[in-house]
């Protein structure tokens, strides 16, 4: 695979083989982030589960301490009377019917979190097959759909830095943890939090090492091996 010059500079700041601890693999990923843009930094951790059982599922939402750095578009849906307490809650977009002919008809998605009264799900059910693939269809666990009385909150908590983090098919949780510009320490703050609330979600069914690894890296720069073998 081809790399670039900025990218093998900062590849030689990192021993591939050493596990880092935490606070010091955010300083390498910070130092060696070249970019002109403000990289994101993601975590990524593989968990020693098997997400084809379903009582081996690790799947949940936290709001970060520093939220991502990015703007988050909130999509809601919400019966008609509600429309204007999410908008003033912050969010982008409120409706009902409306909203799901523009997602079918103009293959519209220009939003990154959707989330919908519990007393709107027959509606949005719908579009469980364009939604579902892009990871955008609310769900309770996700925190996205909830009680009319509590939608105001799970707006402003989205609007945040909340974020969803779930096993994909290899058994990995992939979650953005913030921006290059937060610093080393503050990254280390949002990924303690993103760790525990993993370790929480720890299923009863689950056996042997529970974190096999753990990698952060910035959208451009190499991957920072991490020793997050911690307990609460």
């Amino acid at each position: 695979m081809f790399r670039g010059k900025n990218y093998k500079e900062s590849a030689k700041l990192i021993d591939k083989q050493n596990q880092y601890e935490p606070k010091e693999a955010f300083e390498l990923v910070v130092k060696g982030s070249k970019a002109k843009f403000d990289e994101t930094v993601e975590l990524h951790v593989k968990l020693g589960v098997d997400s084809r059982h379903a009582d081996q599922q690790v799947r949940g939402a936290i709001v970060l301490p520093n939220g991502t750095g990015k703007n988050v578009r909130v999509l809601c849906f919400c019966k008609p009377e509600k429309e204007d307490e999410a908008k003033a809650a912050g969010a982008d977009y409120a409706g009902g019917a409306d909203l799901v002919q523009k997602i079918q008809g103009e293959n519209w998605f220009d939003f990154d979190v959707v989330i919908a009264t519990q007393d709107m799900m027959g509606v949005v059910g719908r579009l469980g097959k364009v939604l579902g693939p892009k990871g955008l269809m609310p769900s309770p666990k996700a925190g996205t759909v909830v009680a009319p009385a509590a939608l105001a909150q799970a707006i402003k908590e989205s609007k945040a830095g909340k974020i969803e983090y779930r096993l994909d098919k290899t058994n990995i949780i992939h979650c953005p943890i913030g921006k290059v510009s937060f610093g080393a320490e503050k990254l280390y703050e949002n990924y303690d939090a993103l760790l525990n609330a993993i370790l929480r979600a720890k299923p009863a069914t689950a056996k042997g090492q529970y974190i096999r690894s753990c990698v952060t890296a910035s959208t451009m720069g190499p991957g920072v091996k991490i020793n997050a073998q911690k307990t609460l």
